[in-house]
């Protein structure tokens, strides 16, 4: 209502019932408001509209002019938070920039803040922002550095998540502060369909499918198996559709989550484990119903003759490592069984013919030498080290298996479906490219189009100390992947038509891509599908960035004053990041002097806040 009010003085509208007009005399008596002619308007003074909350500031969307808002320090608050509607006062700045105080919270919205205690006080976490003294019974019952949960009217404790001294906390801080919590707070959807509608699929329990993940996985969606004499390639992905009715309870959860979030120490799934990790997972010696691609190779040149996509039954023979997998690859086999080396040896000429797809398809998409980190936590969440994992020939075998079924999916639906698109970056990110390669020391010149200048940049720096960084800079000029339900090509692949088919456990893309391809319909709200899936895609890959840096974060604290090797990441911010024994920690500089990008020092550990993730460090010798 007293939002209402305010918008009726602004339009000049003095329609006013009685309580109105009571709140009004109130607020003119406190010369908030001023008054002429019986007409109310603010007091010029003052500053009236709803607080959005950002991470390192405050801002008042003001509600007379949505083009004059306000930058708030988080000092000036006065206890106001995210969503309020406030007044605030202009007060004098001798620079001549507008500043303001929260003089009046008018109406604050009810919803529930992640706060931590701090010397009887509460802060929030998500931004350090001091809100108001706790009572005292919370004082009383809670300790300093206790992260609760409150109501944002009454202040009172809705829920204790931790204490900031457990670093078992930092998966729910991660988690709410992204609007995932109910990842752990809600029960799953029952599961309703079983293994018990096999009829009319294709049996295929004879072939020796196997499937190739990291030793941890849980969740198998793929299997692959290559009858060489035939060169047929066959992808089985787990048939999700079969056991995830469109509109049920469980399609609902799987599409507000979107994705399986995979933290460190474990996955969040989309699905409900008892379909993630039993009857949808393509595990060992046990049927299992799949969605396959029984793909008809031309070995010799390369091509895809035909492809056919079935619903089948399947028996996979064995589950490899990656590392495994690549022993096998290098001549080094291990002790097996007769099935496991007739696999292994569809598994070597499968590899052949896919190193072949592989040289041919980076003629238009693109090679990059990334790596990921991998970090470790130990059964306090504690982190304890960091893998670096390259992609090595076990992960090219499988991801050109996965490339094939993807391609041959996106090959089948009309020109309205739901593909994976990556637009081509713009002629400006590409012309700052070369500028940046070129400050690098590495001689680069814009080419006849956008590949010709990527690949060119490459070979300059193929025989450079810098080359991973230089792909690391060529990854920063794309534009992102996203969902489209119309088909824009996918540019880093160099393929005309993508879609993700191969994933549907961890992916919601892939369930309706599998929908499609069965029914032939096409959802009505596809766009707006699309869209979603897309934005959460990328709201859960920063919450897991989230919850690494709190790792790094606790794992700097217990190190300070220790010096570490680190390159320049952020030369604007200060920014430097760690590169060995725990690479990937990154570092705000308080003494930078304009180092260069991707030049290395040595950095002193100095100070870390656990609450925000933010770690300083001093350039030694600067």
């Amino acid at each position: 209502m007293i939002k209402n009010i305010f918008i009726k003085i602004i339009k000049e509208n003095n329609d006013f019932k009685q309580e109105e007009l009571d709140i009004l005399n109130n607020l003119y008596e406190e010369k908030f408001l001023k008054k002429s002619d019986g007409k109310y308007s603010i007091d010029t003074k003052y500053r009236i509209g709803i607080l959005k909350v950002e991470k390192n500031f405050a801002v008042l969307n003001d509600l007379e002019n949505e083009h004059k808002n306000i930058k708030l320090n988080f000092e000036d608050l006065h206890g106001a938070y995210d969503g309020d509607l406030i007044i605030v006062k202009r007060v004098f700045n001798p620079r001549k920039s507008i500043k303001a105080k929260v003089v009046r919270v008018l109406s604050s919205s009810d919803h529930a803040i992640l706060v931590y205690l701090k010397d009887g006080s509460f802060y929030s976490v998500k931004e350090s922002v001091l809100l108001k003294e706790a009572k005292q019974e919370i004082k009383s019952k809670y300790s300093n550095n206790d992260v609760l949960l409150i109501n944002s009217k009454t202040y009172n404790v809705v829920e204790l998540f931790g204490n900031l001294k457990d670093a078992k906390v930092d998966e729910k801080i991660s988690l709410f502060l992204y609007d995932e919590y109910s990842r752990i707070s809600k029960k799953d959807a029952a599961v309703e369909k079983g293994l018990d509608e096999g009829t009319g699929r294709q049996d295929l329990r004879d072939l020796n499918f196997c499937t190739i993940d990291p030793a941890s996985a849980k969740d198998h969606d793929d299997a692959i198996y290559y009858d060489e004499r035939n060169a047929i390639v066959y992808v089985a992905i787990a048939d999700v559709s079969h056991f995830v009715p469109s509109g049920s309870a469980l399609d609902l959860s799987a599409y507000e989550k979107s994705t399986s979030a995979y933290f460190p120490h474990k996955v969040h799934p989309m699905l409900p484990s008892s379909l993630s990790e039993e009857l949808c997972s393509l595990k060992p010696e046990v049927d299992r119903f799949a969605y396959v691609f029984k793909i008809y190779m031309d070995t010799k040149n390369l091509n895809v003759i035909k492809s056919e996509l079935f619903e089948a039954i399947i028996n996979s023979k064995s589950k490899y490592s990656y590392g495994r997998i690549d022993r096998v690859l290098d001549n080094k086999l291990d002790q097996h069984s007769k099935t496991d080396k007739e696999i292994f040896d569809s598994l070597i000429a499968l590899y052949n013919l896919s190193k072949k797809l592989r040289a041919k398809r980076l003629k238009k998409g693109y090679d990059f030498r990334t790596s990921e980190v991998r970090q470790k936590l130990d059964f306090k969440a504690e982190l304890t080290g960091v893998e670096v994992e390259v992609s090595s020939a076990s992960h090219q075998l499988v991801e050109e298996c996965m490339l094939l079924a993807n391609v041959e999916a996106a090959n089948k639906v009309n020109n309205l479906a739901i593909y994976r698109i990556h637009e081509e970056p713009s002629f400006q990110a590409v012309s700052k490219l070369v500028d940046d390669v070129n400050l690098l020391g590495i001689k680069a010149k814009m080419k006849e189009n956008v590949h010709a200048t990527v690949l060119a940049i490459q070979n300059q720096a193929k025989h450079s100390q810098l080359r991973d960084e230089v792909d690391e800079l060529i990854i920063r000029s794309q534009t992102q992947a996203k969902y489209s339900p119309k088909n824009l090509g996918h540019f880093g692949l160099g393929f005309e038509s993508y879609s993700h088919f191969t994933s549907p456990i961890r992916r919601y893309s892939d369930l309706v891509l599998h929908r499609i391809l069965k029914t032939k319909k096409i959802p009505q709200n596809i766009e707006d599908i699309c869209t979603y899936i897309s934005n959460q895609e990328r709201k859960i890959d920063t919450m897991v960035w989230d919850f690494e840096d709190r790792k790094f974060a606790r794992w700097a604290q217990s190190h300070l004053g220790e010096e570490f090797q680190v390159q320049v990441v952020d030369p604007v911010r200060a920014i430097v990041q760690t590169y060995k024994d725990i690479p990937g920690i990154r570092i705000y500089l308080d003494n930078y002097k304009g180092e260069k990008l991707y030049s290395k020092t040595k950095v002193i550990l100095k100070t870390v806040d656990i609450v925000s993730k933010k770690i300083i460090g001093s350039i030694k010798g600067n």
